[in-house]
């Protein structure tokens, strides 16, 4: 008989649980990386079928096209690789930089951007085309979450606390909505709802909601293209008959239900929609019609079931088991933003919400957004790196 020292079981058990904790530590979720990966895989084709007619609005082939597509979603891959091995901690440690460099671009963009359909959105520098109100989302995001961390300790307190933070999320929302809208809307609920996670009080909360519907309101107000989005919107909804919605946004809403109808359960093919040829943008803002066009319910169903999927794996698992409240409030805000565009765009494209000219993560035509949404797929990888499978609960 082999006699085995109790210490020396003691010894490997602790051993093997230690080496179990640190395997689960260096993996990151397998289950968010496998639904972005769909994505892109649904955006790649969808995107090859709908864009024979932007090609021959920008004189090109739809082979060029794909494949200026398919290198923007290897660069967004290969900046979610970089950031999930990148500690969200670093990241936090350059926020207010980030904040600050962002606004600056902001204001460039007002004074010296490009502009188009309709929205001086873009900057080029060196040829290179971007979008600063994405620099500006995610950076907003970060800082308000590394300020929340830091100021648990009297969080409830007016000037310590709240006023800090909403000076950077008011400013920040009110230069994005001088030119796009929908994106500062966006931002400004989904910095409510992690501000909520992180324990600001109703009150102040409340505060900001009824900032942020003054500001919303002006900015309606000063913009007769936002005006006609909501008339044509409300138009829409009352189903005043279709020959009084000839052109502009109610225009768009009305091929893409006449594309989401003809999909009917299983679709009518891939490479096979009609409705590319009646959309001002069916690789871009309305690329899910094109999708349920061609896939049918059964496809869009799955869209939609794959972004669900990520909102569970980063808000019910990633956020709830993050190693501190930091982790939590990153992944809450990264996992919205993802999320939110993503119903948004579908929302738009059913007419459930009206035209907002935002893209469908993963899914839309390269650019901008698919660069800083696999940064944001990068953080939370690497927050679920550091899940040691406890239930921290820093939220709520």
């Amino acid at each position: 008989m082999i006699y085995t020292s109790p210490h020396s079981n003691i010894s490997n058990v602790m051993g093997s649980q230690a080496e179990d904790i640190d395997n689960r530590a260096q993996g990151s979720d397998r289950y968010l990386l496998m639904a972005v990966v769909i994505l892109m895989t649904f955006g790649i084709l969808a995107v090859y079928s709908s864009i024979a007619f932007f090609a021959e609005s920008k004189a090109t082939t739809a082979g060029q096209l794909i494949i200026g597509h398919l290198v923007k979603l290897g660069i967004a891959f290969f900046v979610m690789l970089i950031f999930s091995k990148i500690n969200y901690h670093t990241i936090a440690k350059f926020s207010r930089l980030g904040m600050v460099a962002s606004l600056f671009l902001l204001l460039a963009v007002l004074a010296f951007g490009t502009e188009q359909f309709g929205a001086k959105r873009w900057l080029n520098v060196a040829g290179f085309s971007f979008q600063p109100s994405m620099v500006a989302s995610v950076a907003l995001l970060v800082h308000i979450c590394v300020l929340l961390s830091e100021k648990q300790e009297y969080i409830k307190d007016f000037k310590k606390s709240f006023l800090p933070i909403m000076f950077w999320v008011v400013v920040t929302c009110a230069l994005i909505g001088l030119e796009d809208f929908s994106s500062a809307g966006i931002l400004m609920a989904i910095c409510l709802i992690v501000m909520f996670v992180g324990r600001i009080s109703m009150v102040q909360l409340g505060t900001l909601v009824a900032i942020g519907i003054i500001g919303g309101a002006a900015l309606i107000g000063q913009s007769g293209n936002r005006q006609d989005r909501i008339q044509q919107y409300i138009t829409q909804v009352k189903d005043i008959p279709s020959e009084h919605i000839i052109q502009g946004s109610g225009y768009q809403a009305q091929q893409a239900h006449i594309a989401i109808a003809r999909g009917e359960l299983i679709g009518v093919g891939i490479g096979k929609s009609s409705q590319r040829d009646f959309l001002p943008a069916p690789y871009n803002d309305f690329i899910f019609a094109i999708i349920a066009e061609e896939y049918g319910l059964l496809g869009a169903a799955s869209l939609i079931f794959i972004f669900t999927l990520i909102l569970i794996r980063g808000v019910v698992f990633i956020a709830r088991n993050a190693e501190d409240q930091l982790g939590a409030l990153l992944a809450v805000g990264c996992t919205l933003t993802i999320v939110f565009y993503g119903f948004v765009n579908a929302g738009v494209a059913s007419g459930l919400l009206p035209v907002t000219g935002l893209p469908m993560p993963f899914v839309s035509y390269g650019g901008t957004s698919m660069l800083f949404t696999g940064l944001m797929v990068g953080i939370l990888l690497n927050i679920s790196k550091h899940n040691r499978g406890r239930r921290t609960m820093y939220y709520g």
